[in-house]
Order: structure tokens, then sequence, then C-alpha cells
């Protein structure tokens, strides 16, 4: 079915569809949209039903249907209004009828560029709250006080603004600083949802500075602004404390790799600094370990992705030492863990060079090295060589592999 039968049989029934959310935006802001959205009005369920049997029912507490439109599944949800009765997300009593309209549907969302409507089919803006000035202006706007009855909508609009490169208003950050208590109760799996969308983002590091502004990191991301004002030997940091390095560290890797598990490595390589006491400071000594102290932690609050937990090991355990080996040996098992790790050695070489600024030869030919030597299997161990022996003379015969290679680049 095509849009313009969509809207002409929702017309004939006497019913109002809009487009909205995402697709309205993002038409705005010249971007193309992932998918389309609609909010139906003036319609009964049981007569949406009548008119469009194949649809299929996806919300439990209000009408939520996907329909085929233009060959694609599309939402089309029942225009709602929401009163806040509890806490967090679930915290909410939904009523949808007939009589509700495009606007108080409007007014429930949570920023004003996600609050506009675009009327079928005559394609007619419906824009109350003015979100194509902000988007103009790269402004993230609430659309209310109600912006706070949803808690994770502060985290919404940090991560918006590392997507979009929109900074976000001062009411806004006061609506964000009042959905600090009710942070603490959420389901940790709906944060680990945006820190996931976060990381995505062209300069992830918004995101995290968007709620340390609004006096929310600690209470997100504890690990993160634990880093907060622990100082580092200015020569070697001149960008200042660790939580600064921290935010150059993870931009400059999201220049260089869209991977998820990647990124979140680079955020993750220093957190050990974070437990630092303060006598200490500006030295950060053993912080590799207490990394991997704050990372557990960090897993067993919000359980975190398999491969993002067995990169992040590898790049805390490495990333001061990888640049400074010297012993063949040791270069070898680095490589090796390297192919271990989920990182490929062009991900791991990022991380190192933002961290450190340079690469030593080992690493920038890594990918070559690690395939000669992972050339050697072991299958082809001596005849005589036996269980564990067979581990042992395969890491030997790989030594002896890189140590040629080394050699011949001298």
């Amino acid at each position: 079915m095509r849009e313009e039968q969509f809207a002409a049989r929702v017309r004939a029934a006497g019913a109002r569809i809009f487009r909205v959310g995402g697709c309205v935006r993002d038409y705005f802001r010249g971007v193309p949209a992932k998918d389309v959205d609609y909010v139906l009005a003036g319609l009964a369920e049981a007569d949406f039903r009548a008119l469009f049997p194949h649809a299929e029912r996806m919300g439990k507490s209000f009408p939520v249907y996907h329909v085929c439109v233009d060959g694609v599944r599309c939402e089309v949800a029942f225009a709602r209004r929401e009163v806040k009765t509890g806490r967090g997300y679930r915290g909410f009593t939904t009523l949808s009828d007939p009589s509700v309209t495009i606007e108080e549907d409007l007014f429930r969302r949570d920023t004003t560029m996600n609050a506009m409507a675009i009327e079928l089919p005559d394609g007619m803006l419906h824009d109350p709250y003015d979100g194509r000035t902000d988007i103009a202006a790269g402004v993230i706007r609430a659309v209310s006080a109600h912006f706070t009855e949803d808690p994770v909508r502060a985290l919404r609009a940090a991560r918006q603004a590392a997507v979009f490169g929109y900074a976000v208003e001062e009411r806004t950050l006061s609506y964000m600083r009042a959905c600090a208590a009710e942070l603490c109760c959420e389901p940790q799996e709906r944060l680990l949802g945006e820190l996931r969308r976060a990381l995505a983002a062209p300069r992830p590091s918004v995101f995290f500075r968007v709620l340390e502004a609004a006096d929310l990191l600690a209470v997100t991301f504890p690990e993160i602004a634990a880093l907060a004002g622990q100082t580092q030997p200015a020569e070697f940091h001149p960008e200042g404390d660790a939580l600064a390095h921290t935010y150059e560290i993870i931009d400059a890797a999201a220049r260089e790799t869209s991977d998820l598990a990647a990124r979140f490595a680079a955020l993750v390589h220093d957190i050990g600094k974070g437990l630092t006491p303060q006598e200490m400071l500006p030295h950060h000594y053993g912080h590799e370990k207490t990394g991997l102290d704050a990372l557990a932690a960090w897993h067993a609050r919000m359980p975190l992705p398999h491969a993002w937990r067995r990169a992040a090991a590898f790049v805390i355990r490495q990333h001061m030492r990888a640049p400074r080996l010297t012993h063949i040996g040791k270069i070898a098992d680095l490589l090796l863990g390297i192919g271990a790790s989920g990182l490929t050695m062009e991900q791991f070489g990022i991380i190192i060079r933002a961290d450190h600024g340079t690469l030593p030869p080992y690493l920038a030919h890594g990918a070559a090295y690690l395939a000669a030597m992972q050339a050697v299997t072991g299958h082809d161990a001596p005849p005589a060589c036996k269980g564990r022996a067979v581990g042992a003379w395969l890491r030997d015969a790989r030594i002896r592999v890189l140590k040629k290679i080394l050699l011949e680049n001298e």
C-alpha cells in the first residue's frame, strides 16, 4: 500500500494521519530518515482494525500497530495523553481515544525537534513548540517540564547533542538535573542503550560532557565521573586531568573507527586513574590493575556486552606497556594477544596512537607480523612433540618467525 492510499483511507474514515518524530526532524535537518512513524487521531481502534485487518498490534498499554506502507513495516500509534502516576518510564497512565488531538500528543514528547508533525496528504507542518527554529539554531530544548517524567530523557538529550552536534539549552539542563533521583532507579539496560547510541556518535565525548554539565555523570557513569580532578603529569598531559584526557581519546578513536567495542575500550583505557589515591597524584602507578577493578564494578552494575569487556580489559592491561616493549618474546605475546582480544590490529593501534601520539614499528606493521606468526600452527610441530609441549613449541616457533622479520627490517 502506498502512503497516498494509506492516508486516503484514513481521511475517508473521518480521521487524521501524521508523519511524526525522527522522520520529520531529519527532514528539516536535511538528512535521510531511517524510518517513518505515523500518529493517527480521531479514529477508534475497532474502526482502524476494520480498515486495516492485516495490521499487527504491537503496543500493550496503548494502541501501536505495524502497517506495511510503501513496502516497509511502519509504526502507526494512536494519539495519546500521558499522566505521571509512578516512578520511571513505566509510571504513566495513558489515555488514547478519538478525542485526543495531535497537539496533545506532541505535548507529551521530550524535545521540540521531536514534537513536530506533518499532516497527510497535504503536508501541512504542525510545529506548536517551534522545533524547526531550534533545529536551525542547533539547540536541544525540552517541550515542557513533562521532560522530567521519564528520567532517561536526560540521557537521550545528551546523546542527541553528541549525534547532531547541538547544544542543550539551560532550562533543559535544569530539567535534566531534576532527573537524578529517578535515574538511580532506572533499569540499567535503558542506560546501556543510550550509551551504545552515544558511542556511535561522531563525538562521543559530548554525551559525557552534557551529563557532566547537568550533574548526572556521577549518577549514570560513576567510573567516568571519577576521572574528574585526577591530575596527571603536565609534561605528558597538557590537556588537563584524566577526564579531559579520556574525552580526547574517545573522540580521536571515533574519528578512525566505527567499531563500538574499540570505542568503548578507548573510553575506559584509563578508568583505573579514577581510583588513584589523592596522595599519589599526579602519578597513577598501577592504574592498569585498578582499571580492571573499575571495569568489573561497571559490569556488575550495568552488564556490558562481552565483546566490549574483552576488548576493554585487554586495552586496560596493555595500553601502557604496548609502546615500550623491546623483548621479542613479549612483543610476540602482545601481537598474539591482540588477535585474541576481539580487536583488529588497526583498532588497537588507533587507541595506542591516540593515547601516546605514535606507534612503534611492531604495532605499525603488526597485522603483517601477526599473520606471519599465525601461519605457523600446531600441525607443524615435530611428531615427537605431544600435549602441552606443542603449545611451548608453537610459541617458540612463532617468536623465531617474528625475530627473523624484525632483523630483516632493521
